[in-house]
């Protein structure tokens, strides 16, 4: 079978040193454990480093030494992606100061990742996003994209 192609956005690889949320760090962890035994393709996208680079800089330098650990594709923000970005906006899915969720979904379907993995319920993993990126997948002729927690993908197996 071939391996699942994953989208990390910002929150999972923040949550790699989020002490005060222990529950999620320890199943973000044990999904990063899987990244380095090379169970998933990875991708991240050009927004989701410079996030990184504008955290706190001792945050920064932990979150850029775990990115060190894996293998990943950085997907570059383009036309296509931005157009895909907006189409969540001018849809009404996702209001136009969540536009860098938006950019992170879209470099996900454009790159053709399984599955969107993210902690960030109130924009990513919810239904109203989950039933968005159905629409816009079909209608921009793209595959869907699943979209979960770090705890929905360590179950498997």
């Amino acid at each position: 079978m071939n391996k699942l192609k994953i989208y990390l956005d910002t929150s999972v690889i923040s949550y790699l040193d989020q002490q005060d949320a222990p529950e999620r760090m320890s199943e973000t962890i044990q999904l990063w454990d899987k990244i380095k035994a090379g169970k998933f393709d990875v991708a991240i996208s050009n927004v989701t480093l410079s996030e990184i680079n504008a955290c706190e800089e001792s945050k920064k330098i932990v979150l850029l030494k775990y990115l060190g650990q894996i293998n990943y594709q950085i997907v570059q923000i383009d036309e296509n992606t931005q157009h895909i970005a907006e189409k969540f906006i001018s849809l009404g899915i996702l209001k136009p100061k969540s536009y860098d969720d938006c950019l992170h979904i879209a470099a996900a379907i454009v790159s053709h990742c399984d599955i969107i993995v993210s902690w960030n319920f109130k924009h990513i993993v919810n239904h109203k996003t989950v039933m968005g990126v159905k629409a816009i997948t079909a209608l921009e002729g793209f595959s869907d994209v699943f979209i979960y927690a770090p705890s929905a993908i360590i179950e498997e197996e």
